[in-house]
Order: structure tokens, then sequence, then C-alpha cells
């Protein structure tokens, strides 16, 4: 044998069996070291285990053959902790004992299924306790009706509505086998079978309540029977889900599915004030229930849905989503969707759903004479900001069940002022017998907002509410014309114009500014570039009458309301920011065009009378804005549900907003709207006139109330579905109507006494603000004349052209363009454009679209070329 391949000593530690030894003797006497050393060579035997290496050896040899074994062998199996220990007995072995790392931490399968059955227990425990203990309320208490009670700003009574409810209860043989079989085709197609429960359809409500979204959804017939008419509580939360469930469950089994079917049907909301069958058969279809065809059952089922977004009618006051048109849209969806379903259920043949191909269009809304006058659209006004500005989840339905102390901001003495004010005009001078072609179909709508506060005081919103059911101091579609342009000139005060050559902004002084006012002026890019539409087309801006006014600044071109100095001012500022800036003020970007074409500064878009009014309200407080509100607070039960928070922000710094008050002061004091003049109170105001005479407005404000009035004719009948605007070209026996003119007129006899007994108050002193500038993105060349070469009457030519007088070519001669001395053919100052801006609608008259697509209705503007 080699003398270097040495016999390895024998162990001394004896393997696997010393460690044993030496774990049981661990925490008894001492075990004595090996003497002898353990061969580092790496050619020694590997067949053998190392000797034994004293107490720390024996630990981890332990510890070994228990992560070996899963803890269950040497002394985990024997009770002890596998150190030589014992293990303490445990009621629940949590963490787990003879477990190392994260296994200590993993219940067994034991344990598991012990922990699952006792929760499966328990839920059961509980849910057999619960539908013990519960009752199922009476049907007459939980159903019977209450008021609304609506209240004038002093506190006083309003009106009380609601409480004589709508429902006739009928029997189940009097409900039509084809209504019954209809709702449970479209709600609950396992109604016949169920339990008078979903278990699923209650899961996916309360995962969808744990994510905030909306509980609803998940329930069946049985279950909205339970809610309609034996809960008093609507609320959609956690306790009342789980209380209505096991009602449900009691219902289900103590009552037949036919008595079920009837109460469900006899206490559901259709929509209109009808509660029940019976009561929705008349109001729709003007017929008892039995009489009702499976056309109509479906129509009626679809109204089951929510009345709000598929009554065909339409219900603008809630949401102005909900037009009759979308409405419209909606029900025949689902009304066709219910009747095929039907036929797939077995319950109706498809030789009688073949006849079902027409609409069944419901009778018209009828409306409870209680509301007449201007209370009904003050009822609207406030049930609909309420139902959109509550946290709690109320809707419309549930006001319809009455309960609710609802107070307002509306003052019965302003709102009986304003309904007077616009009587007075159109009794003196609309006569639809003497002038049917140009009297008929004559509206005005108004509202009046206080600036300090945002309190709507006072709307006018038709004639009557049960004959004319659209609300005209909300959003009808009427452009409003130039009262359009504070925010452009707001916006070049505040955001600034742009320099032609590298895009910086300069804001501007209203004073020191001078832009071209010349009718058909070319209207251009910021940068001087012509502006053109997709079909290429140039942009020529008129003004009313046909006027041209040279070069002139913005104070005088806002008094005499011209069109082309705004429309190349938007353009030189951006219209993305003059809607900003309108935004900023209070106006709704969803009432705003959203085509960036010259003819939007001067007002193709159609905000409604309250946010008009409060917007040029947002510039009476000096920049602070404040959304316009009607109702304060609201009670039901003596518990207050809603209260109106005041939410200020500053969208204007105060210089900016009271350079444009100072300005509109013009107008008033010699402009366009000297007939808004109050004697001893100060006043801003402006007029707005569209072409095509399809609108009219007037827009003003004292420090203490702002207000704005407009005037149009449109067909309002709701079966007319091509509703449109009319001309008023010879309305009220005048050649055309002007805000300055009924608008105006209205305006000044509604503030007269709004205002009486109020001391006057002047607005703040203007601060100077921004630089001097010359429109169109050009240089400064030598001052102009302050006083304009031509100096047009104070008041709008009583007859202008309704349309300009010709077609320009694609490049109109200097003298049909402008008249001015820095050169016309250019159009301004430099040569690049000329003052101006963005061609559109507005002053006296508005722009017509750029392209196809937009409305006509403010035609103020023309292309140059063939075709423009």
């Amino acid at each position: 044998m080699s003398e270097h391949r040495r016999k390895p000593p024998q162990s001394q530690g004896g393997g696997r069996a010393a460690a044993r030894r030496a774990a049981q003797q661990a925490s008894g006497r001492r075990a004595a070291p090996s003497r002898e050393a353990v061969s580092a060579s790496p050619s020694g035997s590997y067949e053998e285990e190392p000797p034994y290496g004293g107490r720390a050896a024996a630990r981890r040899a332990a510890q070994r053959g228990g992560r070996r074994r899963g803890g269950d062998d040497g002394g985990a199996r024997r009770g002890g902790s596998g150190r030589g220990e014992p293990y303490k007995k445990r009621l629940i072995d949590y963490p787990r004992q003879g477990k190392y790392g994260w296994r200590r931490w993993v219940p067994s399968w034991k344990q598991t299924t012990g922990l699952g059955i006792a929760f499966v227990g328990s839920i059961l425990a509980a849910g057999t306790i619960a539908y013990a203990v519960v009752g199922v309320p009476n049907v007459q208490e939980a159903s019977k009706a209450e008021n609304n009670v609506y209240y004038w700003d002093d506190g006083s009574q309003m009106i009380a509505t609601g409480g004589e409810v709508n429902r006739q209860i009928v029997g189940i043989s009097q409900i039509p086998d084809a209504m019954q079989k209809a709702v449970v085709s479209a709600e609950n197609k396992s109604f016949y079978d169920d339990s008078g429960v979903d278990p699923m359809g209650i899961g996916r409500a309360l995962v969808n309540m744990a994510k905030g979204g909306n509980t609803q959804g998940g329930s069946t017939i049985t279950q909205q029977y339970v809610k309609n008419a034996r809960l008093g509580d609507q609320s959609q939360t956690l306790s009342r889900k789980f209380k209505e469930l096991f009602i449900s469950m009691k219902v289900g089994t103590e009552m037949k599915k036919p008595e079920i079917m009837a109460g469900y049907l006899n206490t559901s909301y259709y929509g209109r004030g009808a509660f029940g069958i019976q009561a929705a058969a008349r109001t729709y279809y003007g017929k008892d229930a039995v009489d009702l065809n499976a056309s109509e059952c479906a129509l009626l089922a679809t109204l089951l849905k929510g009345a709000t977004y598929y009554d065909p009618a339409g219900q603008t006051s809630i949401d102005p989503r909900a037009t009759s048109e979308a409405n419209t849209e909606r029900a025949t969806k689902r009304w066709s969707w219910i009747l095929d379903e039907m036929v797939k259920d077995g319950y109706l043949e498809q030789s009688e759903r073949a006849k079902y191909t027409k609409f069944p269009t419901p009778d018209g809304v009828k409306k409870n004479t209680q509301q007449g006058g201007q209370i009904g659209y003050l009822v609207d006004l406030a049930k609909a900001y309420f139902v959109n500005n509550n946290t709690k989840g109320y809707t419309a339905d549930d006001l319809s069940r009455g309960g609710f102390e609802i107070h307002t901001t509306f003052n019965k003495k302003k709102v009986e002022q304003l309904n007077k004010a616009v009587k007075k005009v159109y009794d003196a001078n609309i006569d639809p017998k003497k002038r049917p072609e140009t009297d008929t179909h004559v509206q005005f709508g108004g509202a009046s907002v206080e600036p300090e506060t945002g309190k709507i005081v006072a709307i006018y919103g038709g004639q009557d509410a049960t004959k004319h059911f659209t609300n005209n101091a909300d959003q009808t579609g009427a452009q409003v014309g130039s009262t359009f342009k504070p925010f452009v000139l707001a916006a070049a005060m505040r955001d600034g114009v742009r320099d032609p050559a590298d895009g910086t902004r300069t804001p501007i002084s209203p004073d020191k500014t001078i832009y071209n006012g010349d009718n058909k002026l070319k209207i251009k890019n910021y940068d001087g570039s012509i502006w053109t539409n997709e079909e290429d087309k140039e942009w020529l801006q008129v003004n009313d009458g046909d006027k041209s006014y040279g070069p002139i600044d913005l104070r005088y071109a806002m008094q005499e309301s011209a069109n082309s100095p705004f429309v190349q001012l938007g353009m030189d500022v951006g219209i993305p920011q003059v809607r900003d800036a309108a935004i900023d003020a209070g106006l709704l970007n969803s009432s705003l065009s959203q085509s960036n074409v010259p003819s939007f500064s001067i007002g193709i878009s159609d905000p409604s009378a309250i946010r008009m009014a409060g917007a040029y309200g947002t510039f009476a407080a000096s920049g602070k804005q404040r959304d316009p509100f009607s109702v304060t607070k609201v009670l039901k039960s003596g518990e207050t549900v809603y209260k109106h928070e005041d939410k200020e922000k500053r969208v204007f710094d105060q210089p900016v907003a009271d350079n444009v008050t100072d300005v509109l002061k013009t107008v008033v004091e010699k402009g366009t709207g000297t007939n808004a003049q109050l004697p001893g109170r100060e006043v801003a105001g402006k007029t707005g006139t569209t072409d095509g005479n399809k609108s009219a407005w007037f827009v003003g404000y004292t420090p203490q109330l702002s207000t704005a009035i407009d005037m149009y004719r449109m067909d309002d009948d709701a079966t007319n579905k091509n509703r449109e605007f009319l001309k008023m070209f010879g309305t009220g026996d005048q050649a055309k109507i002007h805000g300055a003119s009924f608008p105006s007129e209205i305006w000044h006899d509604y503030m007269v006494e709004a205002l009486k007994g109020q001391p006057p108050v002047k607005f703040p002193e203007p601060e100077p603000i921004g630089e001097s500038w010359y429109g169109g993105g050009t240089s400064p060349s030598p001052t102009p004349s302050e006083t304009p070469s031509e100096t047009p009457s104070e008041t709008p030519s009583e007859t202008p052209s309704e349309t300009p007088s010709e077609t320009p070519s694609d490049t109109p001669s200097s003298s049909e363009s402008c008249d001015l001395p820095f050169g016309c053919t250019d159009g301004g100052p430099g040569g690049n454009g000329g003052p101006g801006g963005n061609g559109g609608s507005g002053g006296e008259t508005n722009s017509p679209p750029p392209s196809p697509g937009e409305s006509d209705d403010n035609n103020g503007g023309i292309f140059g070329g063939p075709g423009g």
C-alpha cells in the first residue's frame, strides 16, 4: 500500500446513533468530546459519518432529523421539542409546535376544516335566529303616502306635493297575464321557482357595495316587492340589505306567487307620479290595466327599470341627458327586447309577437294643476338639484314617495316680479292671433342669481308649467351670441395674446389694445397665416348691419358689439383658453361648443340662463366663482339629509374681473345696452343677438344681483320630433329682435323692482391692467386715432340684412375688407391680418359655421370663394 494512502481513523461518535444519544443527553450530563482529529483530506473515506462533535453537533443533528421527517420523528414524536424538551399541550396548536420557519404559520388540514365548519355553522345559526326573529312589516303602514313640502327662502311654505299618491290597488285577476310574464322575463326568470331571494344576485350586490358601487341589481321580484311595500327605509346599506333578505325569504315562504306578483305590480313606481299598474295604465294609455295589450305591457315593464331614463316624454328636469329622443331610443330597445324574451320563455307566441312592430307611444305628460304658473318649474329645479347633489343616494323615485322637507333659495317676491316683467312685455308686444307667422311659439326665459352666494333667487321657466313643459331658465339650446364676448376679454387679460413670432403671451389692456373693426374682415391665425376650414375656405367676419368701424380699442368694440375684433382676439388668445375662461366663470363644458373655430368667440354655445347669470355674477364678485344652487337644506323625518356647503373659488384675479365689469358698464352707459340703465345704480351688462335672428339675450348685473334674460321662438309640442328654432324677423312687429330690445326691457323692469329698498352699491374701481397691443399678430404701428374714422350710431340698425349683401371672392379687395390707414389688404397694423380674431358668431349677429355640421343659428361671418 502506498504510504500516501493511510487508513482513516474510526469514528468515535457512532454516526446517527450517537447523535440521538447526544440529543437525549443534552439536558443531562455533559458528553465527552472526541479526542481524535478528523481527517480533512479530500481523499478520505466519505462512506462514514463524521465524529461526534459535542452539544452543538448534537443539536444540528437533531434539527436535520426533524426537517427530513417533517418534525414527526425523534423527540417530536415523543412529544418533545426536538431538543429534549417536552411539548406543552394546547387547545389550539397555533403557531404549530415542532415546525420551523414558515411552516409554523400554516394551519394543518384539521385546523382548516374545523375553522370552515365553525364559520358555516355560525352563519347558519345567525341566519336561523334572524329568520325566526325578523317580522314582516305591515303593507299599509310602509306604503302610505307622505307629502314633500317645499319652502321659500324665508321659510314659508311654497307647496306641499306628493300626499295624494296616484295609486289604485287591483286584484291579480285585473292584471293582464302579459304584464305578469313581461316582468318575469325582464327581471326575474326564476320567479316561479325561487324562494324569494337570489343568492348570486345578493353576492354581486354585496361585492359592488364593498367596492363603493351601486348595491342594486341583484333583487328578485319578491325582494323588490318587500322594498316597495314593506320597507319604509329605501337606503342602500348593508343592514337594510340583510333585513330585506330575511324578510324576502319569509314572504317567499308565507305568500303565494300570485299574491307577491300582485303586490309588486300594485306598489311599483312607473314615473309621472303613478304608483301601481292601474295608475300607470291610466297615466300612460288612458285605459284600465285589464285592457292593456302585450305591447303596452312591455312598455310599462320597461319603465320599471327607471322612468327617468325610459319615459319617452323625457325627464330633463332631473337629468339633461334624459331627453325625449334619448329616452325613446332606450325605451324602444328594451321594449323590443322584453317581447323577444317573452317568446323565448314561452310566454308569448311568435305570431302574436309579430303583430307588435310599432312602438306603443304613450300619451303626453299631464301635470298637476297645483303646480301651475312658475311653481312647477321651481319644484322641478329644486328636485333635480337635490337628486344630483345629495351624497346619500336619494333618487327621483325616493322623492316621489314623499316625506321630504326641501328648503329652497327662491324668493317669492322676486319670482313674482320676474314673471310680471315678462308678462308685461309679452302682452304689450306679442300677438299670435294678429301675427301668426311671426308671433307664434315665442318663448322667454330668465334667471336671477346672487353673486356673493350663488343663490338662485328667481327664474322664469315659461308661461305655465302645466302647459309648457320645458324650463326655459335651464338649457334650451338657444345660442347666447355676443353675451359670450366678456369671456373672450377675460381670457385676453388673464392669459394674454400670443406673439406671432415666438408665441409668447402678453396680457392686454382693453383700452390700449387696438383691433380691426371692419366688416367682412379676413380672419387669421395668431401667427398671421390665413385661417381656413377643412374645405380650404377662408373666413370673412361680418358685423351687425354690415357696419365697418376701422381700428378700435376693445372697450369701444364691446360697447358697439362689433364682431370682427372679438373674433380675431379669440384667435390670438386661443380658443381653448377662451373656453377655459368661460368654464372658470361658471359655464358648463357640456353646454359649450367643442369646435375650435372662429365663431366660438361670439356665442355659438348654448348655456342656460341660470349659468349665464351665475357666470356674470363671477365678474360682479371680482373673480370669485360659486356655482348657482337652489336648495339650502333637505330634511326627512326631522333629520337633515342634505345641507348646501359654500364652495368659493378664485378663478380670476380681481383686476381682471373688475376690468371686465368696467368695460361692461360702458355698454350700458352708452352702448347697445342703454335700455338697461337703472337710475342711481351702477349696471354692467351685454346684449346678444344671433344672425338668423333665432335668439336674443341680455345679461347684466349690479353688485347685489345678476340676471339673464333670453328670447327665442320654438315649437315646444312634445309630439313634434323636428323642433327647431325659428327666425324672429317681424316678431312683436319689430324688423329684428335684438338683445337691446325686449330682453333688456324685461331685465330693466324686473331689476327695478327686485332691488327696491336695497341701497345702491358701486363696483370696485378697476386697477390698470395689461399692455398695449395691435391685434392680428402684427407689430405695433403708429397709434391710430382714439376716435374711430367712422362713428356708428349707438343703436344698431333696425333693418340690417339677414345675410351679407354679396359673396366675396377668395381674396377680397381692400375696399371690401377694410378701410384702415395701415393697410386694408393685409387687414391691420403691420399688414399681418389686422386687428381681428377668430371668426365666429355673436355681436348683434353671429357667424355661420365654418364647416358642414355646425349650426347656422349664428350667421355673422361668411366664407370667401365659391360656395362660401
